[in-house]
């Protein structure tokens, strides 16, 4: 071997034994291993999402809203973030101001100007909606929709509320009286909810307690508003009224 390759050689070992003391070095394979795995990519239509629309002209009306999707609502005349919210085993979501409507069978635009026709009938001159698909039932492993199953729990409102029925209990929250009946559309024009019956299913019984809501919902007193459960049953009476 000539004197200039016994060099070139030597050169060439001392540097890769450089390098491999070198705490921070290492071999391509090694590197390959150790890289980091890239961010799962978001499904459902989350580029899409309620917080960057702003135009209801942006709206998708192809896909269906169903059971079990979670999507976003925003009335952009609220200057408020986006309210994501679970479509129920019902169909319903709660929208903002209204209280519940169907949204299920909708597409996110007819859903949005549902909504804004709503508004608008009450709390609006003009009404900007925006809704998104966030998460789509089958690429969504915390919804809790259980068609079919007698797990899916309800409560029943009757008497002078403006929307008498039967309402999904949500999973994920705990609801009050107040609550309660505020998803049914409030007290009718003739309500007494100085006297709201709450009917309660337990081991003995049905037990009945008479509840002061205007006291809860008036003068604010919180400790009396008591949270429902699996099949209770609220029943608003009308007041009387003398002639």
């Amino acid at each position: 071997m000539s004197a200039f390759r016994t060099s070139t050689f030597l050169l060439f070992i001392s540097a890769t034994l450089t390098l491999a003391q070198d705490p921070g070095y290492r071999d391509m394979d090694a590197r390959r291993e150790q890289a980091p795995a890239s961010a799962a990519v978001p499904t459902g239509n989350i580029a899409r999402s309620a917080a960057m629309l702003n135009s209801m002209n942006d709206l998708d009306d192809s896909q269906v809203i169903q059971s079990g999707d979670r999507i976003s609502m925003r009335v952009v005349e609220d200057r408020r973030e986006p309210q994501q919210m679970l479509v129920g085993a019902t169909g319903e979501v709660y929208a903002p101001h209204i209280g519940l409507v169907k949204a299920e069978g909708r597409t996110c635009r007819q859903l949005a100007y549902e909504v804004k026709r709503r508004l608008e009938q009450n709390y609006y001159n003009t009404a900007t909606v925006v809704v998104a698909i966030d998460l789509q039932r089958q690429d969504d492993p915390n919804a809790r929709i259980r068609y079919g199953s007698s797990e899916i729990d309800f409560f029943t409102v009757y008497g002078q509320v403006l929307r008498q029925g039967k309402y999904e209990l949500p999973q994920d929250e705990d609801i009050t009286i107040s609550q309660a009946i505020l998803r049914a559309g409030g007290f009718a024009q003739f309500a007494n909810p100085q006297k709201v019956k709450l009917v309660r299913k337990t081991p003995q019984g049905n037990k009945t307690i008479v509840i002061n809501l205007d006291s809860i919902m008036r003068q604010g007193n919180l400790d009396y508003d008591v949270y429902i459960r699996s099949n209770d049953v609220l029943i608003v009476d009308e007041k009387k009224i003398n002639f």
